[in-house]
C-alpha cells in the first residue's frame, strides 16, 4: 500500500473545501490544530483541536464523502463540543455523541443540499450517520434533552454516527491549552465569517444558533446584570409624573406612575463546585455589592452551592458593603443547580429574582420548578445557554 496515498487524498479534499467560496466560513477552523492519518483510528475523530483519520476509512470514502467527514470534524471544533458538553457525556455518553452529530449533520446538509462538494458517507448503498429533520433549528442541549426523554438515562436504543468523539483526548488538554484553543477557534470563526460576507454578501448565513451566540458582539455583562435586577425587582414605593399612568387617561384623569429605584428581596446563588476561580468569585461579588448599594435591596440572601447548598449568608442595605470582605464561601463537591430551588422551598425563601453564578458545566440539571425569574451568569468561557430564565456570559 502506498503510505502517502491517503494523506494526499485528505489534503486534496481539505484544499478544495478551503478554496470554495461557499465554505469560506469554515476554512480557518480546518486549519486549527494538526491533522493526522492514524492507523489506530477506525473512522475519524477530533479532541476539539487535532483531527485524526483512519487510513482504511479514508481509502474507502469517495472524495465527496470524505469532504463531509472533514467538515463534520471542523464543526465539532467550531462548536467546542468536546469541552462545552463534557458533563452531558459523563452522564450519558451515547446521547451526548448523538446530540452533537444531529445538530451539525443537518447544517452540513443545508450547506450543500445538492451534493456539489460533499455527501454523507454511505455503506452498502445506505447513508450512515445521524440526521433527522425533527431536530432542525435545535441546539445540542435541546437535542440531548429530547433524546433523553425518548431513550432514558441509559441512552439505549440510539443509533451511532460515522465518527468517533475523542472526549478522553479533550480532557487531557491543559487549562492553558483550552484557553488558547478557545481564542483560536473564535478568531478563526470571526475571520471566516468576515471572508464569507465579503465573498457572498452581508446576508450570507451559515452560523447556527449556538455559533451565533458565541460570536455575538461582546456586551457589558455588568450592565446587563444591573439592568436585569432593576427591571425585575423594582419596587413601587414612589410616584413620578414623568410617565403618566395610562389606566386613568380614558376618564380624563391624569395620575403619576409608581416607580422606584429600590428593589426587594434578591437571592444570589454562587457555584462553588470547585471550578469557579477566586478571581471570578471576587469580581462577581464586587458587582453584587455595587448593585446592592445602587438599588438598596431590602434583603440579599447569598447562597453557596455545589450538589447542595453549603452556605447561606444574609445581608441588608446596612451591611451589604461588607459582602466581599466578610463572606466565607463553602462547597467544593458536585454540581446540581436543582439544589437551589429545593433550598428555596425548604426555607420558604420567596425572592423577587435569583441570580446564579456558574461555569455552566451542569449537565442536564439547570434546576427545576423555578417560581421566580432567574438570571444565569455563566463564566469561564462556556457558551452554554440555560433552558430557563435568561443567560449572560462573562467572557475574558
Amino acid at each position: 500500500m502506498d503510505i502517502d496515498k491517503e494523506e494526499r487524498k485528505l489534503k486534496k479534499v481539505k484544499i478544495n473545501i478551503m478554496r470554495d467560496p461557499d465554505f469560506a466560513l469554515w476554512s480557518g477552523i480546518m486549519m486549527v490544530g494538526k491533522t493526522y492519518i492514524d492507523d489506530n483510528v477506525a473512522t475519524a475523530c477530533t479532541n476539539g483541536r487535532d483531527e485524526r483519520y483512519g487510513r482504511k476509512f479514508v481509502a474507502e470514502l469517495s472524495e465527496k464523502e470524505l469532504a463531509f467527514v472533514v467538515l463534520h470534524e471542523a464543526m465539532h471544533k467550531a462548536y467546542r463540543h468536546l469541552t462545552t458538553w463534557r458533563k452531558l457525556y459523563d452522564a450519558t455518553p451515547q446521547l451526548a455523541n448523538a446530540a452533537c452529530d444531529y445538530v451539525i449533520n443537518l447544517q452540513l446538509k443545508d450547506l450543500d443540499p445538492h451534493g456539489r462538494v460533499m455527501v454523507m458517507p454511505q455503506r452498502d448503498g445506505k447513508v450512515i450517520g445521524l440526521i433527522d429533520e425533527k431536530y432542525r433549528g435545535m441546539t445540542t442541549k435541546e437535542v440531548y434533552d429530547a433524546l433523553l426523554e425518548e431513550h432514558g438515562e441509559d441512552g439505549g436504543g440510539g443509533e451511532e454516527g460515522f465518527d468517533e468523539h475523542d472526549w478522553g483526548g479533550a480532557g487531557e488538554l491543559s487549562e492553558e491549552e483550552q484557553k488558547e484553543l478557545s481564542k483560536e477557534v473564535e478568531q478563526a470563526l470571526r475571520q471566516g465569517d468576515m471572508t464569507q460576507r465579503k465573498v457572498k454578501g452581508n446576508g450570507a448565513g451559515g452560523l447556527g444558533r449556538e455559533l451565533g451566540d458565541m460570536l455575538a458582539p461582546q456586551v457589558n455583562w455588568r450592565e446587563q446584570l444591573r439592568e436585569y435586577v432593576k427591571s425585575i425587582c423594582s419596587g413601587k414605593d414612589a410616584s413620578s409624573w414623568r410617565r403618566v399612568n395610562r389606566r386613568f387617561i380614558g376618564n380624563d384623569i391624569y395620575m403619576p406612575t409608581l416607580v422606584s429605584e429600590r428593589v426587594g428581596h434578591l437571592v444570589v446563588a454562587v457555584d462553588t463546585s470547585g471550578s469557579i476561580a477566586g478571581k471570578e468569585l471576587n469580581e462577581f461579588l464586587t458587582e453584587v455589592k455595587g448593585i446592592a448599594e445602587e438599588v438598596t435591596p431590602e434583603k440579599v440572601d447569598l447562597l453557596y452551592w455545589d450538589s447542595e447548598v453549603a452556605g447561606h449568608e444574609t445581608y441588608d442595605s446596612g451591611n451589604v458593603a461588607d459582602i466581599v470582605s466578610s463572606t466565607k464561601p463553602k462547597g467544593g463537591g458536585g454540581t446540581s443547580p436543582s439544589c437551589i430551588t429545593a433550598y428555596l422551598k425548604e426555607h420558604s425563601l420567596k425572592p423577587e429574582c435569583v441570580v446564579v453564578l456558574t461555569d455552566g458545566y451542569v449537565g442536564s440539571d439547570w434546576g427545576t420548578d423555578w417560581e421566580v425569574p432567574v438570571l444565569w451568569v455563566v463564566c469561564g468561557g462556556n457558551t452554554a445557554i440555560a433552558p430557563n430564565g435568561k443567560t449572560i456570559h462573562i467572557r475574558r
